[in-house]
């Protein structure tokens, strides 16, 4: 089947496989005959040449046109789909590819044809897989239509026996024919003598009274004929005055040449003058020409030579432009650069953003060093109070001394 025949790339497949798309183009051709595309399709669309044998083959060996073999792909496929009776509006030259061919494939699995490859196998307008789609819309079509393939009916044969006989029977009459046609072109005269010593009775020789009658049975006259043919030979002996004709013959024929090699030799003789004036004024024309065309070529060589100086300079002006435009690209990216950094610092120095970040960070200063300064006088005053307990501890410390 079809399906068993297209494989993924990496299955083993035959050697015939690679051209088998060729074998289905070629039905499927036979088939849009007989629906009569060119009238339906072709017509239509304006298309002047008819499809080929091998028109949706892909293969290096056959040029191909990927746009042209798609959108007859596609409409081929659309034709086929609405005459097998479901409706599928024409595809445009310009519609999405892969909506186009999605279509085509619902279509042909509505028909429960089995499909198992991507669409985008028949985006390139051939290939086996575009033969495939087309063969099967093609079958379907002509099921709509009441089209059926026959068997072909073959003559009846004839027997073995029958064709033996008809085959010994050609191979005498060709056999006693040939014969026939050597005594005549030898021209020789026939050896009466040794004819009747061969048609006397020698042993196991026919008789007149002895030959069979006529039952009607061809198969036995050919035996017959065959087993006596060794008999009827006629040989032949050559005549002692044949020479003198043959001389004859060759006269005459020399004398024909010589008559036809005058005649043939005053006409060459006639063309050879003829071509020789035709000859001679071509060269003086050819002379003519030259000098008349001398001062056109002398100058066309100048302004050659003029033209290859100019190239050479244009070529050599061409380079030193190129290397101008380099530096010149080069010095466009510094000036980017420059007008880049500038740019950055105007915006900063406009921007008031930074003055308005340093006021805040002051007002955040000042009130840190307020902060601090109520730090520092807690501080100090626990230092005042550490130290005037101290104070009081060192005199209460005397004053117990003294007591003492």
């Amino acid at each position: 089947m079809a399906e068993d025949g297209r494989r993924a790339d990496g299955e083993d497949r035959g050697p015939g496989a690679a051209y088998g798309g060729f074998a289905v183009m070629e039905g499927l051709l036979e088939k849009l005959k007989l629906l009569d595309y060119e009238e339906q399709v072709l017509a239509k669309h304006n298309s002047a040449k008819s499809l080929s044998r091998h028109y949706f083959v892909s293969s290096p060996h056959i040029g191909s046109n990927p746009g042209e073999q798609f959108y007859l792909f596609t409409i081929t496929a659309a034709w086929l789909i609405n005459t097998a009776g479901r409706p599928f509006p024409e595809p445009l030259e310009y519609d999405e590819p892969t909506t186009t061919v999605s279509n085509i494939l619902a279509e042909l699995r509505a028909f429960g044809v089995k499909v198992d490859f991507p669409p985008s196998k028949l985006k390139s307008g051939s290939g086996e897989h575009v033969c495939f789609v087309l063969d099967r819309l093609a079958e379907e079509a002509l099921k709509r239509t009441g089209f059926s393939f026959r068997r072909p009916k073959y003559p009846t044969e004839t027997t073995e026996e029958e064709s033996i006989v008809e085959d010994d029977a050609e191979l005498t009459l060709s056999r006693a024919e040939e014969e026939a046609i050597e005594a005549d072109d030898d021209e020789d005269v026939l050896d009466l003598d040794t004819l009747k010593l061969q048609t006397s009775e020698p042993e196991g020789a026919l008789r007149a009274d002895d030959a069979p009658e006529s039952a009607g049975d061809a198969a036995e006259w050919n035996l017959e004929v065959e087993r006596v043919l060794t008999q009827l030979r006629v040989s032949t002996r050559t005549h002692n005055k044949q020479w003198r004709s043959h001389l004859e013959q060759m006269h005459q024929h020399n004398q024909a040449i010589s008559s036809l090699t005058e005649d043939s030799k005053s006409f060459l003789t006639r063309l050879q003058q003829d071509l020789s004036k035709a000859v001679e004024k071509v060269s003086s024309r050819e002379k003519y020409i030259s000098k008349q065309l001398e001062p056109l070529i002398q100058e066309y060589r100048s302004v050659r030579a003029r033209l290859q100086q100019e190239q050479e300079r244009y070529q050599q002006t061409n380079a030193r432009v190129m290397e101008k435009r380099l530096e010149l690209r080069e010095i466009s990216d510094e000036v980017k650069k420059i007008e880049q950094e500038i740019k950055d610092r105007d915006s900063s120095m406009s921007d008031g953003a930074p003055v308005v970040r340093i006021r805040r960070s002051l007002t955040r200063l000042k009130q840190e060093v307020v902060q601090m300064d109520v730090r520092t006088g807690v501080v100090q005053h626990a230092l005042l109070l550490s130290r005037l307990k101290e104070k009081s501890n060192m005199t209460r410390d005397m004053l117990a001394t003294n007591i003492t």
